[in-house]
C-alpha cells in the first residue's frame, strides 16, 4: 500500500497543497528518500526518469531552506538541461511560495542580465545548469559559500554530457557541512566518484528500472545508403505522424530540418545553439502539432516530455545504449506502443552490433522481414524490385521511461508528402510536381539482384545512383 506524504513526515501545509492538486500517495522513490532527506541526511538515489524524483528531493528542500542574502543562495539544484531545470522550477515554485521563499533558473541561451538582477534581489533556491552557473561565478555574480543544500539531478546524464568536472568544482565551492542529494539512473563509474568524494554516509534509495514487458515499442534497424536516409525519414513521418528525429551534431540537425521543410514536411530543429526562446517555440509548435517533426540532438533526449510521439528515428546511430534508450523513450510511453527506427549506413555495422549486444536485442535472422511489409498496401501500386534492408529486433531493450500514449495519425496537407495508404513505395517521389529535395536513387537493397524487373530508369543493381541531388546526402561534419 502506498504511503501518504503526511505519513512520510512532510509538513501539513505542503501535504494540503499537494492534495489540492490530486497528489496524495507517494511514489516508491519518494517513500524511500523523503524521510531521510527531511532529517538532513545525504541521499544517493537510483531511479529512472519519470519516477517522481523532483518531489522526493523538492519537499525536503522546501522544508529546510532558509532565507538567502543577495547573491548567496541557500539551496542549489543542478540539472543537465535547460528543459529539466525549467521543469524542476515550475514544480517547486508553488510549494516555495507557501513558505515565502524564492526560486530562479540559470542556464545558457538567454541574457545574463535578468539572472544577475534576480541574484542581486536574492534567490533562496537556484536551479542551474553547470555551464551557466560557472559563468556567473566567474563574473562574481554569486557565491556558493552559504549553500546548505545541493541537489545533483540526473547525475549520469551530467557525466554523459561532460559536466562532471564542472560539477565537482561547484561542489567544492559549497559549504563543507552541506546536505547533498544525488539522483541518477545509474550509480557506477563517474557517478560513483561523486558519491564517494562528495557525500557523507548517504542513505541509498534504489528503484528498479521498468521491466522489459513495459517496453512495448517495435525496434527496427534499416540498412540503407546515406543518401537515402532523408527520403526514408519522410516516409516514416507520412506513415506514423508525429516523429522525433535524432542527429549526432547541431549542424546535422539544422541541415535535416531544412531538407524536410524543402520536401514539404513541417519540421523544426532543437539543439544547444538555439536560444531558450527558440527552443520553447520549437517545443510548443511540435507539442501542438503545428509541425510534424522535431529534429534534435541528444540534448533533447532528457527533460523533454511531449505527449503522443508516434515514432522515434535515429537518423545518426546513437553513441551507446544509454543514448539509444533515452532517445527511444520519447515514444511508447505509459505502456502504449511506439515505433523506433535506426537508419544504419555502411559505416555503422560494428557500432550497431555492439549496440544490440548491450541492449539485449537479438540479431536479426536472414529471414527477418521489413516492418514496412506488414502494412496494408494498395495492390494496384507499382512494385519496386529492391528496398533498403530492415532488421526488426526480436527482443525489446530494458528500462523504459513511462508517459502518454502515442498517436498513429498521419500528417495532412504536406507539400511533397504522400497521403498514407496510397501504396507508393519507399524512395519514390509523391508526384511529378513535388520539390525534389530527396534522393532519387530509390535506396536499393545492396548486393541483391533486381529480379529482372524494369525500374523506370532507376538502377536495378544494389548500388545507389551517384546522380541524386545533394540535398539528400548530408555531409559529414565535426560535432
Amino acid at each position: 500500500m502506498a504511503s501518504t506524504f503526511a505519513e512520510l513526515g512532510a509538513p501539513a501545509d505542503l501535504v494540503d497543497f499537494l492534495a489540492t492538486r490530486g497528489i496524495t500517495s507517494a511514489f516508491d522513490i519518494q517513500t524511500k528518500a523523503l524521510p531521510p532527506a527531511l532529517s538532513g541526511r545525504d541521499i544517493c538515489g537510483r531511479a529512472p526518469t519519470g519516477s517522481g524524483k523532483t518531489l522526493a528531493f523538492g519537499i525536503a528542500v522546501v522544508q529546510r531552506v532558509h532565507k538567502a542574502k543577495p547573491r548567496k543562495p541557500k539551496a542549489l539544484i543542478l540539472a543537465p538541461t535547460r528543459e529539466l531545470a525549467t521543469q524542476i522550477s515550475d514544480e517547486l515554485k508553488p510549494l516555495l511560495r507557501l513558505r515565502g521563499r524564492t526560486i530562479a533558473t540559470f542556464f545558457g541561451g538567454v541574457s545574463f542580465k535578468p539572472q544577475i538582477t534576480a541574484l542581486h534581489r536574492g534567490v533562496d533556491v537556484a536551479v542551474a545548469c553547470p555551464g551557466r552557473l560557472a559563468d556567473l561565478i566567474r563574473q562574481s555574480a554569486l557565491s556558493l559559500d552559504e549553500v546548505e543544500i545541493v541537489v545533483v539531478d540526473e547525475a549520469d546524464r551530467m557525466a554523459d554530457m561532460g559536466f562532471l568536472p564542472e560539477v565537482r568544482k561547484i561542489l567544492d565551492m559549497a559549504r563543507s557541512d552541506r546536505q547533498t542529494l544525488l539522483f541518477s539512473a545509474t550509480l557506477d563509474n563517474a557517478v560513483d566518484v561523486l558519491v564517494r568524494n562528495y557525500q557523507r554516509d548517504p542513505v541509498r534509495c534504489e528503484v528498479a528500472e521498468p521491466t522489459k514487458e513495459e517496453d512495448r515499442n517495435a525496434h527496427h534497424f534499416v540498412e540503407l545508403p546515406k543518401a537515402a536516409r532523408v527520403q526514408h525519414t519522410i516516409d516514416l513521418v507520412v506513415e506514423h505522424g508525429s516523429t522525433m528525429v535524432f542527429c549526432r551534431t547541431k549542424h546535422g540537425a539544422d541541415r535535416l530540418a531544412k531538407q524536410l521543410v524543402t520536401a514539404g514536411v513541417k519540421a523544426v530543429a532543437i539543439h544547444g545553439n538555439r536560444s531558450q526562446a527558440q527552443r520553447e517555440r520549437a517545443l510548443e509548435s511540435f507539442a501542438s502539432r503545428r509541425v510534424q517533426v522535431l529534429v534534435a540532438t541528444d540534448v533533447a533526449a532528457r527533460g523533454i516530455h511531449v505527449n503522443d510521439v508516434a515514432c522515434v528515428v535515429h537518423f545518426d546511430v546513437p553513441a551507446d545504449e544509454k543514448d539509444y534508450t533515452h532517445r527511444s523513450g520519447r515514444t511508447g510511453r505509459a505502456g502504449a506502443t511506439g515505433v523506433v527506427v535506426s537508419l544504419v549506413t555502411e559505416d555503422d555495422g560494428a557500432k550497431v552490433r555492439k549496440l544490440k549486444s548491450a541492449l539485449g536485442l537479438a540479431p536479426a535472422s536472414s529471414s527477418t522481414s521489413s516492418h514496412r511489409d506488414s502494412r496494408p498496401r494498395n495492390n494496384d501500386a507499382p512494385k519496386r524490385s529492391s528496398r533498403p534492408r530492415t532488421h526488426t529486433s526480436h527482443r525489446e531493450p530494458q528500462g523504459r521511461p513511462n508517459g502518454d500514449r502515442p498517436t498513429n495519425g498521419a500528417p495532412t496537407g504536406s507539400k511533397g508528402a504522400r497521403p498514407a495508404g496510397q501504396g507508393a513505395k519507399r524512395g519514390r517521389p509523391a508526384d511529378a510536381g513535388a520539390k525534389r529535395a530527396r534522393p532519387s536513387d530509390g535506396s536499393p537493397k545492396r548486393g541483391r539482384p533486381s529480379n529482372g524487373r524494369p525500374s523506370s530508369g532507376r538502377p536495378s543493381a544494389g548500388r545507389p545512383s551517384s546522380g541524386g541531388p545533394s540535398s539528400g546526402r548530408p555531409r559529414r561534419r565535426n560535432p
